[in-house]
Order: structure tokens, then C-alpha cells, then sequence
């Protein structure tokens, strides 16, 4: 049996020591006399192979506490565990605690990969600034192991009725850091599905859908004959107009490039990267169309760059148009709301149908996806030429009386 006295005499030139009380432990001798380290030898019940487990160096861990490690070890093995595997388990536990993120943490890593994929800038901060808003006031300094359905509900409740469609985008993206947590093994699954259980049902979508305020169609030769062409002629009127005229986004007139419109063909060529879809879009230029982009290069001291420059020569702000509508007074089919450069779409859509152009044709010209995956495996083309047709006619309608000649 081994004491101290044997223990304290041992050598680095020695050879490992057997205790003699406890099956498999040892002490091996260290550098230094007098000093070693424990080790339990024993076949592992799950692989059956030899194992080392060591339980300390002498004297730090007197023979005492050894043979006590030991014997827990060796009734842990008789129980078909292996000790050193639960061992590493649990270090690998702790080590798991102690990096688990806030949900704040998470919810900036997630935005930080997901960033590079938003359409802009504004939709990148949009995404972090409502959980900044709604959620980190009362989860973001709690680790995200701690968090529960109640906690998001808790959240979510003030504007689950009150804010349907942001408390909807908000829930989502609390999805997504959490699938993100998990799928990084911080936790078991997202607890955000949920919630919906723990809060009233919202007013479905149709009934909570606000559909921008769009001016009647038929209003809008008074639009162009008193506003557009009335008065001094602006960049700010001509680039409205051509939203108009080519049924786009504000961000996509606003931010039009040079490059992206081809004369000799008469058609723009939006770029995947700035439409809402992915998809490069090609736009049939109308004849106002082509004046329009025919007067701004005039204009234009290079012919590179912006289309319709600020005086900084950055894309136009999207307050623009809306601070232009609202100084016209340019009314909408909503009551007490003025019009907005995206409404026009709307009139657009509602003049197409009103007018018999198939739908297939409208919705291409809005660059609207097919929703059906089998139209949209059979049905490839863009009827470019459909719908350049169908734009002249827009325009004839939007300028008024034939022989009117814009400025």
C-alpha cells in the first residue's frame, strides 16, 4: 500500500507506483522528487480500450483524496459510465455556458451576416432598429438559453393588435436570431414559433393590408396638364414623371444609371442588385420616355453616372418626390392623404385592368414574381414588346389631349 513516506521519496527516475487500495491508480513520478501525478487506469465500459484519467498531482491531491477520486470513478465505471467521457462533457458544457450570447449579441451577429443581402441601407438598419426599439429594452441583456415564449410575447404584446404587420416583422426576425442560436447549438430550437399561442389573434392580412394612397387614373391628365407640365420644368418633375411613365419604384428612377439605358433599342435596363425581386428588369422606353432621358443627358456634363443627381451628385432622397407631392397638393383616392410616388403603380394596375391589357402583361410591367412555380417554369419571356404596346397607350392616357407636347 503506498504512504507518504514511499510517496515522498519518489524519484523522476522511478517507475510509476501502484496504490494498492484502488484498482488502477498509480502515481507517476514528476521532475521533481517527491511530486507525481495521479492516473486511474481502467477499460472503458463503452469501448471497451484502456484509459488514463488523472486526478491530480501529488502532493497538491494528498493519496486520501486520490483514492476517494478513484473510488468515485470506479463506481461510475461499474455503472457503465465512462468517467473521463462525462468529464470532457462536462467541460465542454461549461465552456458552452460561458459563450452563450445575449440576445442582443446574437441579434447583431445575425445582422451583420444578413446585412449584406438587404435591398439597402434603410432596410438593413430597419431590421436591427425595431429590436432595438421593442425587444433589447427587455431581452437584450439576457442570455439567449434563458429565453422563453413568454419573454417574446411579453415583448410583442403592446403592438401585437395595435402595430399588426411590425409586430408580425418583428416576431420574425426574433425567429431568426434564435434559429440562429440554435443551428449554433446555444440552444435547443427557436421558442419563437410559439408565441402566436400566447397572444390574441391579429386581424388577417387583408383586413390589415394599407395600400399606399394612389391617385385615381383617370385624374391623371389633370396631374400631368396643371402639374407636371405646368409652370417651370425641374428635374424633380421630369423624374416623377417618368416613374410614372414606366409604372417603376422611386429607388429605381432615383438611383438610374447611364449605363443602364440603351437609345437604340429604347429600353432600360434595370440591374438585378437594385429591383425588389432579384431579376434583372428591362423597361420599354415610351417616346416622353426617351425625351425625358434625352433632355437630362443634356443636361448631364459626362453622360456617366446618375441619371437624375442631387446636388451632390448622390441618387435623389426618397423625401423628394413625397415633399414634391405634398407642396402640389396632389390628393389620393384616401381621404385626407396626399398622393405618393409609389401609389402610382396602383393607378397604373387599375387603368391596365380597367383598359383590358392582360393581367400576365401588367404585373410583368410592375415586375411583379410569378407566384406559380410551374407558370414560371413554362412562361420564361418578359413580352417586352406586349408591353411597350401597352406602355404608349399608358402614356397617350397619362399625357392627355393627342398633339400636346410637353416640355
Amino acid at each position: 500500500m503506498l504512504s507518504d513516506a514511499k510517496a515522498r521519496k519518489l524519484k523522476p527516475t522511478d517507475k510509476p507506483v501502484l496504490d494498492g487500495t484502488i484498482k488502477g491508480l498509480y502515481l507517476f513520478p514528476a521532475q521533481t522528487p517527491g511530486t507525481g501525478k495521479w492516473i486511474l487506469r481502467f477499460v472503458s465500459p463503452k469501448t471497451s480500450k484502456r484509459r488514463d484519467m488523472g486526478l491530480g498531482s501529488y502532493p497538491t491531491v494528498p493519496i486520501r483524496d486520490a483514492r476517494t477520486r478513484a473510488f468515485e470513478a470506479r463506481t461510475k465505471i461499474e455503472d457503465g459510465i465512462d468517467p473521463l467521457e462525462e468529464r470532457r462533457a462536462a467541460a465542454d458544457d461549461a465552456s458552452l455556458r460561458a459563450r452563450i450570447p445575449t440576445f442582443e449579441e446574437a441579434a447583431r451577429a445575425v445582422h451583420a451576416d444578413l446585412s449584406v443581402g438587404f435591398r439597402n441601407a434603410k432596410h438593413s438598419d430597419q431590421w436591427i432598429n425595431t429590436l432595438v426599439a421593442s425587444v433589447f429594452p427587455k431581452l437584450g441583456n439576457r442570455p439567449v438559453s434563458e429565453l422563453g415564449p413568454a419573454d417574446f410575447a411579453a415583448c410583442l404584446k403592446p403592438i401585437w393588435l395595435e402595430k399588426p404587420e411590425t409586430a408580425s416583422r418583428i416576431k420574425q426576425r426574433c425567429d431568426a436570431v434564435m434559429e440562429w442560436c440554435a443551428a449554433n447549438g446555444f440552444i435547443l430550437a427557436s421558442p419563437v414559433r410559439v408565441v402566436d399561442k400566447l397572444l390574441p389573434k391579429q386581424p388577417g392580412k387583408r383586413e390589415r393590408v394599407e395600400h399606399q394612397p394612389a391617385m385615381p387614373w383617370r385624374d391623371l391628365p389633370d396631374l400631368f396638364r396643371d402639374v407636371l407640365h405646368s409652370g417651370a420644368a425641374t428635374q424633380t418633375k421630369r423624374m416623377l414623371e417618368l416613374l410614372i411613365l414606366t409604372a417603376s419604384r422611386s429607388g429605381e428612377v432615383r438611383q438610374m444609371r447611364w449605363e443602364e439605358i440603351d437609345f437604340s433599342s429604347a429600353v432600360w435596363i434595370v440591374p438585378a442588385s437594385r429591383m425588389k425581386a432579384k431579376v434583372i428588369h428591362r423597361v420599354p422606353l415610351t417616346p416622353r420616355g426617351i425625351e425625358i432621358l434625352e433632355h437630362q443627358l443634356h443636361q448631364s456634363a459626362t453622360g456617366e453616372g446618375l441619371v437624375f443627381p442631387s446636388r451632390k451628385n448622390t441618387p435623389a432622397s426618397d423625401m423628394t418626390l413625397t415633399k414634391f407631392l405634398r407642396d402640389q397638393k396632389v390628393t389620393s383616392d384616401v381621404a385626407g392623404r396626399m398622393a405618393t410616388a409609389h401609389g402610382f403603380r396602383s393607378s397604373f394596375r387599375d387603368w391596365a385592368s380597367e383598359n383590358g391589357f392582360p393581367k400576365d402583361v401588367a404585373e410583368r410591367a410592375l415586375a411583379h414574381t410569378v407566384r406559380s412555380a410551374v407558370e414560371a417554369a413554362y412562361h420564361r419571356t418578359d413580352l417586352l414588346e406586349q408591353r411597350r404596346s401597352m406602355m404608349t397607350t399608358w402614356e397617350r392616357h397619362c399625357v392627355g389631349l393627342e398633339g400636346h407636347r410637353p416640355r
